[in-house]
C-alpha cells in the first residue's frame, strides 16, 4: 500500500490535512542502517561532552562569567537540538517507523529549527564578547555583565520562539490533498510545505525570513565584529600582544566555520543548482548533528580556563572518594571493634 493511501485524510471546512506524514529519508542506499548507527554515536557523544561541559560550568565557580553564561547557553542549545533531532530519527529509520502523525510532525518541526536558530545567534552573542575584549578591554566589565548576557540571550531565546511558532503555524493553514511523502529525513519546513495543494507564497516568505534572520544576518554580525578586531588588532604595537588577543578568538572561529560553512553551502547549491535527495540528507544530517559534537570537544581542548577547570573538578571528586574510602574503612574497623567488644562481655 502507498503512503498516500496508508495515511488517512482529515477533512474541516477549510483546511484537508492528512493524520500522517511518511518520512523517506534515502532512498536506494544499501546498508543504511550503518549511518544510523553512526548517528546514534554521534548523539551519545554529544550528550556526554555538553553535559561534561555543562556540569563543569556549573559547579566551578569561576567560570560563573558573563563569557561563560554563553557558553553554557551553547552547550545546552546544542544537547536540546540533538535531543529534539536524532533520537526521533533513529526511531523513524532503525526500527523503521517512518509514519508520523501531523501534529507530531508541526512539533518536530518546531524545536529542530528553534534549537539550530539558537546556535546561531548564540554564536553571535560570542562574537560581541570578544569584539568587547578586544576593541574595548577597558571598560569590558562594564559593558559585558551577567544582566546584559542574560537579556541578550533571553531575547534570542523569546524572539525565535516567536518567529518558528509563526513559521510553523502557518503550516496548519495549508491543505495537503497529494502526497503526505516528506522527503527529507525529519518533518523539515521547506519539504512538508511543498507538499501543500493550495497557496505556499507566504510560507515560502517566512522560509526566507528565517533564512535571512538566522543564517545572513548573524554571519554579517560576526564578520562585521571581527573587521573591528582586525583593525584594533593592527592597532598594537607588538606581535606578541597581538597573537595573544588572537588566541582568544581562535575557538570561537572554530565554532563559526562549523556551524556555517556546511549549512550555507549546503543552501547556496540547492538554490544555484540540482543537489540529490540522499546527498542533500546527508549534508542537512551532519550539519545539525556534528557541530554540537564538537563544540564541546573545541571548548574543552582549545580553552586553558575549561581544561584547568575539569581538572579541578577530577581532582575534588578523587579527594571525595578517598575521603570516603576512608569513612568507610574507618566504619568497619569501628564495627569489628564493637563485635570483638559485644563477645567479650556478652
Amino acid at each position: 500500500m502507498d503512503p498516500e493511501e496508508k495515511a488517512a485524510t482529515m477533512y474541516n471546512a477549510t483546511f484537508v490535512r492528512p493524520a500522517k506524514f511518511y518520512l523517506s529519508g534515502f532512498s536506494n542506499i544499501p546498508h543504511v542502517k550503518y549511518y544510523y548507527v553512526f548517528l546514534c554515536f554521534v548523539y551519545i557523544m554529544t550528550v556526554l561532552g555538553n553535559g561534561l561541559l555543562l556540569s563543569v560550568i556549573y559547579m566551578v565557580k569561576t567560570l560563573h562569567t558573563p563569557k561563560y553564561m554563553i557558553v553554557f547557553n551553547l552547550a545546552l542549545t546544542d544537547l536540546c537540538g540533538s535531543t529534539a533531532l536524532i533520537p526521533k530519527l533513529l526511531d523513524t529509520f532503525l526500527f523503521d517507523r517512518r509514519y508520523i502523525v501531523y501534529e507530531a510532525c508541526l512539533s518536530y518541526m518546531f524545536f529542530v529549527l528553534y534549537f539550530g536558530s539558537m546556535q546561531s545567534w548564540t554564536l553571535v552573542t560570542m562574537a560581541y564578547d570578544r569584539f568587547v575584549a578586544i576593541c574595548f578591554p577597558l571598560r569590558y566589565h562594564s559593558i559585558v555583565t551577567k544582566p546584559a548576557v542574560a537579556a541578550m540571550l533571553l531575547f534570542a531565546w523569546f524572539f525565535l520562539s516567536s518567529l518558528f511558532a509563526l513559521t510553523v503555524g502557518f503550516i496548519d493553514r495549508l491543505s495537503f490533498c497529494g502526497s503526505v511523502v516528506i522527503k527529507s529525513f525529519f518533518c523539515d519546513h521547506a519539504p512538508v510545505f511543498s507538499l501543500a495543494c493550495n497557496d505556499t507564497s507566504f510560507n515560502n516568505i517566512l522560509a526566507w525570513i528565517a533564512f535571512i534572520i538566522v543564517l545572513c544576518f548573524p554571519l554579517i554580525l560576526i564578520a562585521f565584529t571581527y573587521v573591528c578586531i582586525s583593525i584594533a588588532l593592527s592597532r598594537i604595537a607588538s606581535a606578541e600582544e597581538r597573537l595573544k588577543a588572537l588566541k582568544t578568538c581562535t575557538s570561537h572561529l572554530i565554532l563559526v566555520a562549523i556551524f556555517f560553512i556546511p549549512i550555507v553551502s549546503t543552501n547556496i547549491a540547492a538554490v544555484s543548482s540540482y543537489i540529490h535527495p540522499n546527498a542533500r540528507i546527508i549534508n542537512s544530517s551532519l550539519t545539525h548533528t556534528i557541530p554540537a559534537l564538537l563544540n564541546p570537544i573545541v571548548y574543552s581542548l582549545k580553552t586553558e580556563e575549561v581544561l584547568n577547570s575539569i581538572r579541578k573538578v577530577c581532582k575534588q571528586n578523587r579527594l571525595r572518594n578517598i575521603n570516603l574510602l576512608q569513612k568507610g574503612e574507618l566504619y568497619h574497623c569501628c564495627v569489628d571493634t564493637l563485635g570483638v567488644l559485644f563477645n567479650v562481655f556478652c
